[in-house]
C-alpha cells in the first residue's frame, strides 16, 4: 500500500519557469516508489511566466489542492508603475530600464516588512486550511520546498500541530541566497529572517539541498540530518532523434540573465576574438532564450556584438529542449556572487541531457565544475580568466570547424528526474519508518 505525501509548493503548472520543475518531476515519479504525492499550492500565484505545456507532466489523478492566496503585488505594480497585466521578474532582473528609485524602495519594503517573502499572507490560510484537512485526510509526510520560504512556516506549524514527520527542501538557500545583501535589511529584519531560518532547519525531521556546498552552509547555521539531491532531467523531455545541431557557432544561453549573472568577461573576449579570427566572425550566433536584463544588453552593444544576437521570448519547456540539442555550445553563467560554488540550478542537468558542449563560467572549484569534470561535458573558467575563457571558445570552435564539436557525458544517468526521486523516497522512509 502507497504512502501518501502533502508537497507544499508555491510554484505548479501552468507556473513556468526554474522552480517548477523539481518537484513536478518528483510528483511524477514518486509513485514508482510507493509515495502518493497530494500538492497543495496556491490558486492564483504571481509568476514570471506561464509555461502550459508542463501540465502534460501532471499524472493523471494525482490530488492538486489548490486555495487563493493574497500577495502585494498588485499594490506593488501600481507604485512602481508597471501595468496590471505585466508580470514580476525575480532576481532584480529588469528588461527595460535600470531600477529607480520606486523600485529601491520596494525592495528594501519587500526585504523589511515581508518577512520570510510576500507570499507571508498565505501561512496562516494555509495553516488552518491544511490542518482540517489532513485530519480528515492524513497523510505519512509532509515536504515543504523553498523559496519562497513562507512555504517552509506553514510545514513548520503544521508539524508542531499534528507531528507528522517533515522533510525540508531548499532550492535555494535563504539568508546566503545571492540577493540577499541587496535587501537593504535592518538589524531587526536580519535577525528575524535568521531566527526563523534556524527554527526551520532545526525543526525539520530532515533537509534536502541540492549542492554540496549549500549542504555546508546550512550546517555552519545549525542544520541537521541534510541530504544533498540535485536537480536533474527527465529522460522523457529528450527528444529521442536527434535533431541536427546549427550550421552556425551557436552559443546559446537557456533561462533568465540577470544582472549578476551577466558574463561581461565573455562580451569582452567574443569582441577581440571575433576581431582576431575572421572564420569565426563569419559564423558566430549569439542566441539567449528567456528574459535578459538590460545591462546584459548594453554590454552587448558596447562590445558590438549586436549583429551576432538573436534574442528569444520564453518558449515552451519542450521547445527549449530542443533548442539545446541543436546548439553548438550551452552558455552556463553561473551568478557572481558569494555563494556561487554551490549554485547547481536545473537548467545545468539539461545541458548535460542536451550531450551538447558546456561553455561554463563559475568558479573552478565548485559543485558545477565538479560534475562538468567528472562527466566530461564541458570546459569551465574562472570569472576573471579571461584568457582562460577565450581558450576554451577558441577549443570549440576548432572542433566546430573541423565537425567534431561534441562530449562524452559519460555517467549523467544518475543525475535523472526517475533516479533522483528514488533517493528522496528513501529519505521519506526513513522520516516515516
Amino acid at each position: 500500500m502507497k504512502k501518501r505525501v502533502l508537497i507544499i509548493t508555491y510554484y505548479w503548472p501552468p507556473s513556468g519557469g526554474a522552480g517548477v520543475q523539481r518537484w513536478l518531476k518528483f510528483s511524477k515519479y514518486l509513485p514508482g516508489f510507493d509515495w502518493e504525492p497530494v500538492i497543495y499550492t496556491p490558486e492564483n500565484p504571481e509568476v514570471p511566466v506561464d509555461d502550459p505545456s508542463l501540465l502534460e507532466d501532471v499524472r493523471p489523478g494525482l490530488a492538486v489542492i489548490k486555495q487563493p492566496i493574497v500577495e502585494p503585488y498588485s499594490a506593488y505594480k501600481k507604485f512602481i508603475g508597471q501595468k496590471k497585466g505585466e508580470r514580476v521578474n525575480a532576481a532584480f532582473l529588469s528588461e527595460n530600464q535600470k531600477p529607480g528609485l520606486k523600485e529601491k524602495l520596494s525592495v528594501w519594503i519587500r526585504g523589511n516588512f515581508f518577512i520570510p517573502d510576500s507570499r507571508r499572507f498565505w501561512i496562516r490560510p494555509s495553516i488552518r486550511f491544511l490542518k482540517k484537512y489532513l485530519e480528515e485526510h492524513p497523510v505519512d509526510a509532509i515536504v515543504s520546498t523553498g523559496p519562497p520560504h513562507s512555504m517552509h512556516l506553514i510545514a513548520l506549524a503544521l508539524k508542531k500541530k499534528l507531528n507528522i514527520p517533515w522533510l525540508a527542501d531548499f532550492r535555494d538557500p535563504w539568508t546566503n541566497i545571492d540577493f540577499y545583501p541587496d535587501l537593504n535589511l535592518t538589524p531587526m529584519a536580519d535577525a528575524k529572517h535568521r531566527k526563523l531560518e534556524r527554527k526551520v532547519i532545526t525543526s525539520c525531521d530532515e533537509m534536502v539541498v541540492v549542492s554540496r556546498q549549500m549542504k555546508t552552509e546550512f550546517e555552519a547555521l545549525g542544520g541537521k540530518n541534510i541530504h544533498v539531491i540535485t536537480n536533474g532531467f527527465d529522460d522523457a523531455d529528450v527528444s529521442g532523434e536527434v535533431p541536427e545541431t546549427d550550421e552556425k557557432f551557436s552559443i546559446i544561453h537557456a533561462g533568465s540573465l540577470p544582472p549578476n549573472r551577466n558574463p561581461r568577461i565573455l562580451w569582452k573576449g567574443l569582441q577581440e576574438l571575433v576581431a582576431a579570427t575572421p572564420e569565426l566572425a563569419g559564423s558566430l550566433q549569439i542566441k539567449l532564450v528567456g528574459k535578459v536584463d538590460v545591462s546584459v544588453l548594453e554590454d552587448i552593444r558596447d562590445h558590438q556584438l549586436e549583429p551576432y544576437l538573436e534574442l528569444v521570448e520564453y518558449v515552451p519547456h519542450d521547445a527549449v529542449m530542443k533548442m539545446l540539442q541543436q546548439a553548438q555550445v550551452l552558455l552556463l553563467a553561473i551568478n557572481q556572487t558569494p555563494n556561487a560554488k554551490g549554485i547547481l540550478t536545473g537548467k545545468f542537468f539539461e545541458y548535460l541531457a542536451a550531450c551538447r558542449p558546456v561553455l561554463a563560467i563559475g568558479p573552478t572549484d565548485g559543485d558545477v565544475a565538479n560534475i562538468l569534470n567528472t562527466v566530461q561535458a564541458g570546459l569551465i573558467s574562472d570569472f576573471t580568466d579571461e584568457e582562460g575563457l577565450k581558450k576554451n571558445i577558441l577549443t570549440f570552435f576548432n572542433r566546430f570547424r573541423k565537425g567534431k564539436l561534441s562530449v562524452s557525458s559519460e555517467g549523467i544517468h544518475q543525475y535523472s528526474r526517475e533516479n533522483l526521486t528514488s533517493t528522496l523516497a528513501g529519505h521519506l522512509n526513513k522520516i516515516t519508518s
